[in-house]
């Protein structure tokens, strides 16, 4: 969407907290021996609270309030009684809900407790490479020179990226225009950000994998090379200088 009154500012702002909140909440939560569904009905209890309905649940029938993903689950893993966490995985938690018609989306991965498998190099790569990103976006800034960076920094770190998972513009439903705010160049895309618009910009950065695959469940994607994948991202408001960071407070920077 485009932010074109106050009002709309207003519930950006508000659903992107919700959001933001949810998710540092939930990091904060987990730990090992916590099934991956009480940590996913711990965030439903937080929307709720906060009177934000789950974006994945509302718009596709996702079978969770968040998706939980980990280790080698890039993304969309499906919160299970099953799914016990352990010391030293690499968990991904993305957040997106629906308040007062407005919609936001964040997500991050992170290392639980001690980083035995030494997952935090991906982790911070993944973070840094966001970040950059990130300070690149204005108004006229071609979206495909975006995929370009993050694609060329992950390479310079060692790193790959899936190259067929992308951010995508959101506000008034869950994927907007420009709906494929990829992590690679496509020189066919000459598409622009334009001020004043919203969208959320993402990071899959992969030891191994450039490609993400459906299991069976329907749901959950992992690599078609294996390996381990780190995502990080920030729902923004596009401006002609920095960016507006509406979900600065999931803190998944700190």
């Amino acid at each position: 969407m485009s932010i074109s009154k106050e009002s709309e500012l207003v519930g950006m702002q508000a659903v992107s907290e919700a959001v933001a909140l949810t998710l540092k909440e939930m990091r904060a939560f987990a730990r090992p021996g916590l099934s991956t569904k009480q940590l996913d009905d711990y965030g439903g209890q937080i929307l709720r609270k906060l009177g934000a309905k789950s974006a994945p649940r509302t718009a596709y029938g996702f079978p969770g309030w968040t998706c939980i993903s980990v280790n080698q689950e890039i993304a969309h893993g499906v919160p299970s009684a099953k799914k016990i966490l352990q010391e030293g995985d690499l968990v991904n938690i993305d957040v997106s809900a629906e308040l007062n018609g407005f919609w936001s989306d964040n997500g991050g991965s992170f290392v639980l407790g001690s980083d035995v498998h030494s997952y935090q190099p991906l982790v911070q790569a993944s973070k840094e490479i966001l970040c950059k990103a990130i300070g690149q976006i204005k108004d006229g800034v071609k979206v495909a020179e975006i995929g370009r960076l993050i694609e060329s920094e992950a390479q310079k770190a060692g790193y790959k990226v899936i190259r067929n998972l992308a951010g995508h513009g959101v506000g008034r439903s869950l994927h907007e225009a420009p709906e494929e705010i990829l992590n690679c160049y496509n020189k066919f895309n000459r598409t622009r950000f334009k001020k004043n618009s919203v969208v959320a910009i993402e990071t899959f950065i992969s030891t191994h994998s450039t490609l993400a695959h459906t299991l069976k469940d329907g749901w959950t994607l992992v690599g078609n090379k294996g390996g381990f994948v780190a995502q990080h991202e920030h729902t923004i408001i596009v401006t002609d200088k920095a960016p507006i960071l509406l979900t600065a407070k999931n803190e998944i920077w700190d």
